[in-house]
């Protein structure tokens, strides 16, 4: 009785990795598991599959797995895997690929908080063109109600420069805006 519907969800999941192959133009079968990427990765110790793990969870068909993990959430998007990757594969854009079909499937990230850092990190580059560390901070602190935490850290990023009071200006920082209201309309 149960076999139409493990049809059906294996259907589904299919469905899911071709979304995810068409929102990154990346084939996860041609990944040969040789796991540079994961070697290069500066947060794989942090996250539940590493790079590597996650397109072998896409080989397998296992998506679900692959959108509720905290690695998807975790990825700094830094390139270093895509840089390594013998095959050439994206994998940031795999990642990222990831955490926008988790959004549209309404899947709460496995990451507390992270799409309040996101939604206000890129709040700030729409506004300013570039980040600003210290708005940054402020405006993920409000809004996860997180006030005080690494409260101690502020003090030693002042004094090596790593916090700026005031935002720098930058050129070109309406073209930034109109990026957004483009992105926003589709």
């Amino acid at each position: 009785m149960d076999y139409p519907l493990k049809i059906t969800l294996q259907a589904f999941a299919s469905d899911l990795i071709k979304e995810a192959e068409r929102l990154s133009g990346m084939d996860p079968a041609s990944c040969m598991q040789c796991g540079m990427c994961t070697g290069g990765c500066p947060l794989a110790y942090e996250m539940d599959y590493s790079p590597r793990q996650i397109l072998r969870l896409l080989q397998l068909g296992l998506i679900n797995e692959a959108l509720n993990s905290r690695a998807i959430w975790l990825c700094l998007t830094c390139e270093t895997c895509t840089a390594r990757c013998p095959r050439e594969i994206d994998l940031a854009k795999v990642m990222s690929s990831l955490r926008e079909m988790a959004i549209t499937q309404k899947i709460e990230p496995a990451e507390k908080d992270i799409l309040i850092f996101h939604r206000s990190f890129l709040e700030l580059i729409k506004r300013g063109g570039r980040l600003f560390e210290l708005g940054l901070v402020g405006l993920y602190k409000l809004r996860s109600r997180r006030l005080f935490q690494d409260l101690f850290l502020a003090p030693a990023m002042l004094r090596r420069g790593k916090l700026q009071f005031i935002p720098r200006k930058m050129k070109g920082q309406d073209k930034v805006a109109r990026i957004f209201t483009k992105i926003e309309k589709q």
